[in-house]
């Protein structure tokens, strides 16, 4: 204890002097006309207001007083948050270049050690999945191949409840297979490893010590889950590393298997270039990149999706129904079948938009803007409350319901919907979009096929718990299932 006072002391002292600055920055700025928000306090700004764990709800309350455009203090640091559809969709579609940059947050700043190279990598992400036959007839394939080891597992635990977390073994594998060009037995221990390292890098982004971490990253020495994440992502790049140098060792550019194998043959084209974006730390970076976000959407989404059919019975009866209506017991789904089954359809799209995955990615305006009549500076960052368009009352008819006739017309037919945005939109959008939605649809329906899912014995329905687990993604909690095959 006598180690730390001096320490907290330095601190406190860092914290006034920055408050000081703070007041006297806001003093200066008065004068331009901002987006409204609340007055925010020396320190801490505004964040006596926000559920830490759940910003986003937070947020969509500050807009009910302040508009769909307001701004907050998040410690020292000014935010714009847009909330509502037409706002989102003005700033991400209308003035995409204007909101098209990412913020420097602090600990994803440290875990690409500064590489921020979105632009190119981008590019070259899209042409290689495409390449490898992302999104085309081999994608599904490699679904369905998948999908028959998913329901192995699953019958293996005979009826006896299992860990829903046991349903990002099929996604994560898909990913697995475009980074290192094949796919992992589920006992393998790389795989076991990364996928335990993931899961627990992922719950650790959502914690609360995380967030002041980002909030105040000079005050990192009080805070331990940043370093707890880094360790773990370090990690995560000794088997990266590994799979890169072996990538080197056996290249051969007429038979690229893997996103892996595309970097390194990338690097060594470019390798006498002076301004290549495809060095070593880059192309870890990439394939880290790839590696943590392509495995936690798609897996996280089928694990809701499966509990809200233990929810809602009466729902997974009519989905069980189009099902031996369309496929019958045996035939393999196909993301094609997705048009004779609009009720099915509806479901996956309601999950999504239920659960709100992802409440918000941040942006940074890339220059002085006007914006609904409100001057935003050059690399002020941005919220596009993505939480706040799936819930926007103004185009769900009970947005706070899991409710699939949102996606239905009065005759069954699905129906598209533009508020839609489970993925984000505009130039940022997320870049498996394509392949996440095939996965969706094969595997939950898949799983459909073969099993009615129920709560583990002792448990009631109305006692399953949908209330979200705050980690990168909005998760549930920890909950089991039944799966009771089907005749």
């Amino acid at each position: 204890m006598a180690a730390f006072l001096p320490l907290f002391i330095c601190g406190l002292c860092t914290l006034l002097l920055l408050a000081a600055l703070c007041v006297s920055k806001s003093l200066k700025q008065s004068s331009l006309n901002l987006p409204p928000g609340p007055f925010p306090l020396p320190v801490i700004g505004n964040l006596h207001l926000l559920d830490i764990r759940r910003q986003d709800k937070s947020l969509m309350k500050i807009s009910e007083k302040y508009g769909p455009v307001f701004t907050i203090h998040l410690g020292f640091q000014r935010t714009v948050v847009l909330t509502g559809y037409e706002a989102v969709k003005e700033a991400l579609l209308n003035t995409a270049d204007v909101f098209a940059d990412r913020p420097a947050i602090p600990i994803f700043y440290h875990i690409q050690h500064g590489n921020e190279l979105w632009k190119t990598t981008r590019r070259f992400t899209m042409a290689t999945m495409r390449d490898l036959g992302m999104g085309k007839r081999l994608a599904e394939e490699r679904i369905q191949e998948e999908l028959h080891f998913l329901v192995d597992l699953i019958q293996s635990f005979k009826g006896e409840p299992f860990r829903l977390r046991f349903l990002n073994t099929a996604p994560t594998n898909i990913t697995f297979a475009i980074l290192f060009g094949r796919r992992f037995d589920y006992k393998d221990p790389t795989f076991v490893t990364l996928l335990r390292l993931i899961d627990e890098v992922m719950l650790l982004l959502g914690s609360p010590f995380l967030h002041l971490f980002n909030f105040y990253p000079f005050l990192g020495f009080l805070f331990k889950p940043h370093k707890m994440i880094l360790k773990k992502v370090e990690e995560v790049c000794v088997i990266l590393n590994k799979h890169i140098k072996e990538s080197k060792k056996n290249i051969n550019e007429n038979n690229l298997t893997s996103y892996i194998d595309a970097l390194v043959f990338k690097q060594q084209e470019e390798k006498d270039k002076s301004n290549t974006s495809f060095y070593d730390a880059n192309v870890l970076a990439s394939a880290l990149d790839l590696l943590m976000a392509g495995t936690e959407t798609t897996s996280t989404t089928l694990q809701w999706a499966i509990l809200l059919m233990m929810k809602y019975p009466e729902i997974q009866r009519k989905v069980h129904a189009e099902i031996e209506q369309v496929l019958g017991p045996s035939c393999l789904p196909t993301f094609e079948d997705r048009k004779n089954m609009p009720f099915t359809n509806a479901v996956i799209h309601e999950v999504q938009r239920f659960v709100t995955l992802l409440p918000h990615v941040p942006r940074c305006t890339s220059t002085d803007t006007y914006f609904k009549g409100y001057f935003i500076p050059k690399g002020t960052t941005v919220i596009p409350l993505l939480t706040s368009v799936l819930l926007d009352k103004t185009q769900w008819e009970t947005p706070e319901e899991f409710n699939p006739n949102h996606f239905l017309d009065v005759d069954g037919n699905f129906v598209k919907k533009k508020a839609f945005l489970p993925f984000s939109t505009g130039r940022r959008n997320c870049v498996g979009e394509s392949l996440a939605t095939v996965e969706l649809f094969i595997f939950f329906t898949g799983l459909m096929q073969k099993f009615t899912f129920k709560p583990q014995p002792g448990v009631k329905e109305s006692e399953l718990d949908t209330t979200a687990e705050a980690g990168f993604t909005m998760r549930p909690h920890p909950q089991c299932a039944c799966a009771v095959p089907r005749e």
